[in-house]
């Protein structure tokens, strides 16, 4: 039995990244998810990052795990550990891949994947497919059993599938979106990772529905010990003129960003919306840019390929 690990890899429009194999492979041009074989004494999430910025030079964000797939093919029998993942890269540098498409999640099934990766696309449709129904009724207050409902649908495994309904909801319910937020500084780190998403892709949506937060967004980055939601917070913050913020917040988010930039244990997410937020706050202080373009430099150099394509990006904006 062979462990191998894939990524259903997502952009910002939700669509879902497919590769094509090439015609000297043992499934000659079928589609798949990108991924490779586990290593010896290697975690499934550390072998999805090394395969993905191995074979398509992208950055990726873990986000969930399917349940694992056993397929025998005949030739081979796999043990295929399926994890959710979303990427702040744009399209990927193939360099064993004959092609690449972005898909929408339905799409996936009128497509000639690899078997096991058929069974792969169904659980990730059952999982994270099209959110219909609406929780909320259009009440101007959320009710404790609403509460304990939305709490109970983010905590469970897969609870994304409830994230573009309640996105939705924050738009139209001000008092949703508070409590999310609340749910976002929680102790409960998934409940908190959860809640946080739900904000960003409500953003996305519709930008500045959560605006009169910005400035708790801020103040927050300064306490927050969970990734997820500091990623959040800022690609909600960086979308945002920071000339509009407080001259407090805006210095917040200076020391915060300088530290995590400067920091060999950030996140990839976190340093690259560090990057962004700080050159934003160049154009404001001036006398921010020769610190920037160090720190920059120095992320680089110990970088992977995603931070190095976006620190090229800044240096260039900076010169």
């Amino acid at each position: 039995m062979i462990d191998v690990c894939c990524a259903i890899i997502r952009n910002e429009e939700a669509e879902v990244l497919v590769v094509q194999r090439a015609e000297d492979t043992d499934h000659p041009l079928e589609w798949e998810f990108p991924g490779g074989k586990i290593r010896k004494q290697e975690s499934p999430e550390n072998g999805i990052i090394r395969e993905i910025d191995e074979e398509l030079a992208m950055d990726i964000i873990i986000i969930d795990s399917l349940e694992k797939v056993e397929y025998d093919y005949g030739i081979k029998q796999v043990r295929l550990f399926p994890l959710v993942c979303d990427t702040l890269s744009d399209d990927p540098v193939l360099t064993e891949h004959a092609d690449f498409k972005w898909l929408r999640p339905s799409e996936l099934e009128n497509l000639n994947l690899c078997l096991a990766d058929v069974i792969v696309a169904r659980q990730y449709l059952e999982t994270y497919g099209e959110a219909e129904a609406e929780i909320l009724d259009p009440e101007d207050s959320v009710t404790d059993a609403q509460s304990l409902e939305i709490k109970e649908m983010l905590s469970v495994k897969g609870g994304y599938n409830a994230c573009d309904v309640l996105a939705e909801n924050i738009i139209r319910r001000p008092a949703l979106l508070k409590l999310l937020i609340n749910y976002s500084l929680s102790g409960n780190a998934q409940l908190a990772f959860r809640a946080s998403y739900c904000i960003s892709k409500a953003e996305e949506k519709s930008p500045g529905v959560s605006e009169n937060f910005y400035g708790l967004f801020a103040e927050s980055l300064q306490k927050l010990n969970k990734e997820p939601v500091i990623r959040a917070f800022l690609k909600i913050l960086n979308n945002y003129d920071f000339r509009l913020l407080s001259e407090k917040h805006r210095g917040i988010i200076a020391d915060c960003c300088f530290g995590w930039l400067n920091s060999s244990e950030s996140a990839v997410a976190i340093k690259v919306y560090s990057m962004n937020s700080l050159y934003k706050l160049s154009l404001i202080y001036p006398e921010l840019l020769n610190e920037l373009k160090s720190s920059v430099v120095q992320a680089m150099e110990e970088g992977s390929a995603g931070i190095k394509a976006r620190g090229r990006h800044i240096l260039k904006l900076l010169d």
